[in-house]
């Protein structure tokens, strides 16, 4: 392990974490508490509630399964909070990813880098953890999860679910910043930081998690990820693509946002059908938001868009048309695209029933020690504790 001395830069990060922490009193946890409930405001309540994800993973040379997991469980882990309603209102998923602990990345950074900002454009998380190269380097989590702590656009409201997950296999303690400092400035915060280590079982690790009063994981980030095929597959691919036909990119970053849904469907198919099964899931869920490029969810949250938006900005078929007409092709669209959705809910329940009893009698009863497993039970668990209401399907039977 290289020796690492405390750069200008590391000095000024950590100045940062203790000036947040300083207000923090140092709690040793033994087990994740609810978090207390503040009666919201009026206003706060006509505000869609929001749930804050960033995922840490380390991408040092040995964490290639570590990172395949997180590929492959992507979708899986958002339809966990696909059906997730506070007072009956769906909340704002974003998304933030970080990587660590590898060697082509700066060292002045502590080898991290941040791959995604807070996101709920989730095809811009998959494309970012497609991205991920693997490589040998210095795992520094303190460091890590103070920088996603100081760095991110962590919500101010007390009601928001605010989580860090970090996921790797050397010793919580590397680094120049101890993690204690870390999890306090994120505890003041009321961000919940949760640890999942890869391998056998480190108590370094299970000690941040009762420091941070988190959840604590050992996962086995070799294990395949096992996509059962279904008879809904086929159906679910062609409505996917019926929906990808609702969807109208518009100003610069449509044409992009439009391609980027493209291959990241293609990125999920490559795996198996039933990777984009889950994936169309996602798509039909109302934690799937395309506001930034596409025209049809844009105009839904802000008519007025389209009165200040010009031809040049518009797609072609729109260009030529009367305001009232755009307006009109607009609704049809959304109307069009509702009852896809409506179909593809449907078509992803009876799939769901249908993996859950294949999965009863599987004869592989090995219980699913994965990443995403892990993820899942905790964030069901943490949503509920922020008095979210989760409709989900009935789960299989545990082996």
């Amino acid at each position: 392990m290289r020796h690492v001395s405390l750069t200008r830069s590391r000095i000024e990060t950590l100045a940062v974490i203790l000036a947040l922490a300083s207000a923090a009193l140092p709690v040793a946890a033994s087990s994740r508490q609810p978090t207390q409930q503040s009666t919201p405001s009026a206003s706060q309540s006509s505000e869609p509630p929001r749930i804050q994800v960033a995922l840490l993973l380390d991408t040092s040379s040995s964490m290639d399964g570590l990172i395949h997991q997180a590929r492959e469980q992507l979708w899986s882990i958002v339809n966990t909070l696909a059906d997730a309603r506070r007072n009956g209102q769906a909340p704002t998923l974003e998304v933030a990813l970080y990587e660590y602990g590898n060697s082509g990345l700066a060292q002045e950074r502590g080898w991290i880098r941040r791959v995604q900002a807070f996101t709920s454009d989730l095809d811009l998380v998959s494309e970012a953890l497609f991205s991920l190269k693997t490589n040998g380097g210095d795992e520094f989590c303190g460091q890590v999860i103070a920088t996603a702590v100081a760095d991110l656009q962590w919500s101010a409201a007390a009601d928001t679910l605010k989580v860090v997950y970090i996921a790797g296999n050397e010793p919580f303690t590397q680094g120049p910043i101890d993690y204690r400092e870390a999890i306090a400035a994120a505890k003041q915060r009321g961000i919940q930081v949760n640890a999942i280590h890869c391998g056998n079982r480190d108590e370094s690790w299970e000690a941040g998690a009762r420091y941070a009063g988190g959840d604590f994981f050992n996962i086995d980030d070799q294990q395949r990820v096992a996509h059962i095929a279904a008879p809904q597959d086929t159906q679910i691919t062609e409505l996917n693509s019926k929906l990808n036909a609702t969807y109208v990119p518009f100003g610069k970053q449509g044409e992009a946002g439009k391609q980027r849904q493209l291959e990241q469907d293609a990125n999920a198919l490559a795996s198996s059908p039933a990777l984009l099964a889950k994936r169309a899931r996602s798509k039909g869920s109302a934690v799937y938001k395309q506001k930034e490029w596409d025209l049809v969810d844009a105009y839904h949250e802000n008519p007025a868009l389209l009165e200040s938006l010009s031809s040049d900005e518009l797609p072609e078929e729109l260009a030529e048309l009367e305001p009232q007409a755009r307006a009109e092709f607009l609704d049809s669209k959304r109307q069009e695209r509702e009852r896809i959705k409506t179909e593809l809910e449907e078509q992803s329940r009876a799939r769901e029933s249908f993996v859950a009893e294949q999965r009863k009698t599987s004869a592989d009863a090995r219980a699913d020690r994965s990443l995403g497993a892990a993820l899942r039970q905790s964030l069901e668990d943490a949503a509920e504790a922020k008095n979210f209401e989760l409709t989900q399907p009935e789960k299989p039977t545990q082996h």
